[in-house]
């Protein structure tokens, strides 16, 4: 029997971590001991993702290895080891302990680290880099008496550094030495709209612009900013921050190589083959450290190729690592952005099909060949939906059709391109090499596996375990569920409608095991009928199930875990992190005494106003812990909740109908009233719209609501099924003429219908639309009552009305629901420690006669870190 070698992995990050994923999974193991050689005191994490360590339960929800220890006995990882030393002709490497440990084979996966301009002051305390999870926490220390930050580099680990920033509630600026932000990435056009979108979320950007100095704080310690380059001898402005990271860029880890002599590029990284394989034929390098061809790949997916590569060869394979797709596609402070294939339209003759749309702050543009056959590449800014599909088909080589820019234009999708004209060969996941076909013949055959068993595939869950797509930065996650729900479609399978992972149910299945087993919380829920602890989508939708079926407050219990971001904080976040303030004003009717609260609240938080669309009053700009001290003004004026933040009812719009309107036939405003104050706070599977119209002039929209009422001369039509927004539909004639009494017991049935029966974020349209039978079904449940649930229908809609209570009135009377209103949850004190609010005092002051002389003070804005 052959001797068993050793395989020492030096480094484990994702490639290191990979590779060894690799060594197991193809059976190298059996050949080899492996021995992982890891820096940090942790096992690899997803880098990826690292802006979601705030918003995350802690490291272990980015842990590749969450147990720490691989399944194989014969891999050994060591933590907090360092390789100091490389003796190629002893074939040992020297441990910081002093332990010398020998190797048959060697894999260098050092990664990379990251390059501090050699500015003056870039080591004063206060100064970051933003690469590991240590790195994070240091930020996040600093952040508790910062007001500002700044980030050297606007690439893509700058943005992410920034958005790590704002998360943190710093005032965010960002320095870019080249003329736009992401410069590797997109063009000017591009990068203008990207700045577009990241300076209304707060963030500042200095464009063009060189770092001159790290300028220390008042008292000469610390920072007190970055001060840029000026023209001529001129000093530049002085950008105020108390905390400085530097992302400007990445210089890749090849010390050891260096100084044992293996050949290095000339500008970083160790020269490696097509195998990978370095200057030494028992030395390979994979990942950042490495420079396949003399070049340097820094993002996840070429490592994770070239770990493949080295593991095939030490099989005895030919794998070559040839080049890489170095596409990507990320949500950078909240905006899509994605780039792929020959984005700068390099390739010779090619054409460029552009549209922007300053207004709704989308760029997109497709790269094809001269003759329009062939897509190359593209941009996409603000609007990244369609990267699932475009991607692909700059590999595949896939037929554009007749008319390329039916691709990127509004409403102009041509279903051709769609994800079933992929050919098998079209890669979807570029992170871990997954095509079309593994996809596919993951759901159509199922695997094998490591227990030698067949394992089919029937969800995206499966998928990803099976195949590995989507489990990484996760943007081809929609491609690869449309490619199952396309298969399972085309072999006359039904198309697995399960909410996630944790319940193979619909939203309409938890709904009726609520009410049959009558289960209170997301924990029996999920022990009787579900699996692990849920996700970000079954807990918002079992959370709306149990307020819809119990009325109980949102925020009650264990129930408050469960709420999304504007549940959990009674208010709609927006883009700069701050929240609005929208108090129900049923009808639009409003006294004068309360538009004068209304007044004086804007004015002394400094909040803009808007009159919106469904005729209420938006107070815009409220940080979270402001909240509480605004609704106690405004609930002693008589304002209660307007759901604007939840999925409930937002209004019911109308018009002045006959009391005022020389046109009117019915009293809309009274009609409408009513409705709003029957339906507020109904929790529902989406948010829910009316409207009420006194004559057919239709001038309250009425047709364009989820319900619609609009008035006859023998009473009211009632409409259903419409929605606005992105796609917007007409609703349509349920029953005409109908009573007061009677058009009250319709609605009271069709919203009751709705709510047990559509799947999670349905509108009413479309929920009309699925329904065997459309409108005519919902017709013969609600006005036919066909299966005899009228009478049900209306006992639960009865108990909402009679159960319901003003949710921000009762937070305000909770010590315990108070409590989560704060900057962020790390941070507990307010960011400014001369501000503090006192909520039954209704006063804004500073702490101190100090403070107070000092003038104003800018709350700027913060987003809640690791509340839901």
């Amino acid at each position: 029997m052959d001797q068993r070698q050793r395989l020492v992995v030096v480094g484990h990050g994702m490639v290191g971590h990979r590779l060894v994923q690799a060594a197991v999974e193809r059976g190298l193991t059996a050949t080899h001991d492996v021995v992982v050689l890891g820096e940090e005191t942790r096992a690899a994490y997803d880098r990826v993702a690292l802006t979601s360590y705030f918003g995350a339960d802690g490291p272990d929800a980015l842990s590749l290895l969450p147990g720490g220890v691989y399944d194989d006995p014969a891999v050994t990882l060591r933590l907090a080891t360092t390789v100091t030393g490389l003796d190629r002709q002893e074939r040992t490497v020297t441990l910081g302990d002093g332990e010398v440990l020998g190797y048959d084979q060697l894999v260098l996966a050092t990664g990379a680290a990251p390059f501090v301009p050699p500015v003056p002051g870039h080591d004063r305390d206060g100064c970051f880099v933003y690469r590991t999870i240590d790195d994070l926490d240091a930020i996040r220390e600093a952040s508790l008496t910062a007001t500002g930050g700044v980030v050297v580099g606007g690439g893509l680990l700058g943005l992410e550094a920034a958005n790590a920033l704002v998360q943190l509630g710093l005032r965010t600026h960002v320095v870019e030495m080249a003329p736009r932000l992401m410069p590797v990435q997109l063009d000017a056009a591009a990068g203008s709209t990207l700045v577009r979108h990241v300076e209304q979320l707060g963030v500042t950007v200095h464009a063009g612009v060189r770092t001159e100095a790290v300028e220390a704080g008042p008292d000469g310690t610390g920072v007190g900013g970055l001060r840029l380059a000026g023209a001529g001898d001129e000093p530049g402005p002085l950008v105020e921050a108390e905390v400085v990271v530097f992302s400007a860029g990445i210089r890749p880890r090849d010390q050891l190589a260096r100084a044992s002599g293996l050949e290095v590029a000339e500008r970083g990284g160790v020269v490696v083959d097509e195998q990978c394989r370095t200057s030494d034929p028992r030395i390979w390098a994979v990942g950042e450290c490495a420079a396949p061809g003399g070049r340097m790949y820094g993002l996840v997916a070429p490592g994770y190729a070239m770990a493949e590569v080295v593991v095939d060869a030490l099989l005895g394979g030919a794998g070559r690592f040839l080049g890489a797709d170095m596409s990507t596609k990320l949500k950078l402070l909240g905006v899509d952005v994605a780039s792929f294939g020959d984005a700068f339209a390099t390739t010779e003759g090619a054409l460029e099909l552009v549209f922007s749309d300053a207004v709704a702050g989308t760029y997109k543009k497709l790269v094809v060949t001269e003759d329009g056959t062939r897509l190359l590449g593209g941009i996409l800014v603000g609007d990244a939906a369609a990267y699932g599909v475009l991607r692909p088909m700059v590999a595949s080589g896939i037929a554009l059709p007749e008319n390329p820019e039916d691709l990127i234009l509004p409403g102009r999708g041509v279903p051709a391109t769609g994800v079933g004209a992929l050919p098998e060969e079209a890669q979807v996941c570029s992170c871990n090499d997954v095509s079309k076909g593994e996809i596919v013949g993951a759901v159509r055959d199922g695997v094998t596996g490591p227990d030698g068993e067949p394992h089919r595939c029937e969800d995206v869950a499966d998928v990803k375990r099976c195949t590995g797509a989507g489990t990484t930065c996760g943007s081809c996650v929609g491609t690869v569920k449309a490619l199952v729900e396309d298969h399972l479609a085309s072999v006359g399978k039904e198309v697995d409608r399960s909410l996630c992972e944790h319940f193979a149910l619909s939203r309409q299945d938890v709904f009726d095991l609520v009410v049959v087993h009558d289960y209170r919380t997301f924990d029996a829920l999920v022990e009787a009928h579900g699996s692990g602890r849920g996700c970000d989508v079954c807990k918002p939708v079992v959370a709306s199930v149990l307020a819809s079926r119990f009325h109980g407050h949102v925020l009650e219990g264990a129930t408050g875990s469960l709420q999304d971001t504007n549940d959990a904080f009674l208010a709609n976040i927006q883009r700069n992190g701050t929240y609005s303030v929208m108090p129900r004003i049923a009808g639009g009717e409003v006294t004068p005494e309360k538009l004068i609260v209304l007044g004086e609240v804007a004015r002394d938080f400094g909040l803009y106003t808007k009159i919106t669309g469904g005729q209420r009053i938006d107070l815009f700009g409220a940080r979270v812990e402001q909240l509480p001290v605004i609704w106690r003004r405004l609930v002693d004026a008589g304002f209660e909740s307007g759901h604007a933040y939840g999925k409930s009812l937002r209004t019911v719009k109308s018009c002045v109908g006959s009391t005022w309107c020389r046109y009117g036939v019915q009293d809309s405003t009274s009609m409408a009233i009513a409705l709003e104050l029957r339906y507020r706070g109904l929790r529902s599977p989406h948010k829910i719209k009316g409207g009420v119209s006194g004559c057919a002039r239709e001038c309250a929209e009425a047709r364009s609501k989820d319900f619609g009422v609009i008035a006859t001369e023998k009473g009211w039509n009632l409409y259903v099924g419409g929605n606005g927004g992105a796609t917007p539909v007409h609703a349509r004639l349920l029953a005409g003429d109908l009573d007061d009494e009677t058009l009250v017991r319709y609605l009271d049935r069709y919203l009751m219908y709705y709510i047990r029966t559509a799947d999670r974020l349905q509108r009413t349209a479309p929920w009309v639309e699925s329904l065997d039978g459309g409108l005519d079904r919902v017709r013969a449940v609600v006005v036919d009552d066909e299966l005899g649930l009228g009478a049900e229908l209306e006992a639960d809609m009865a108990e909402h009305v009679d159960a319901y209570f003003d949710e921000w009135k009762a937070t305000l009377e909770d010590p315990e629901k108070l409590a989560r209103f704060v900057s962020f949850v790390n941070a507990p004190d307010l960011p400014d420690p001369s501000i503090s609010f006192d909520v039954e005092r209704d006063q804004v002051r500073p702490r101190d006669p100090a403070a107070a002389a000092a003038g104003p003070v800018d709350l700027g804005a913060t987003i809640p870190v690791g509340v839901r």
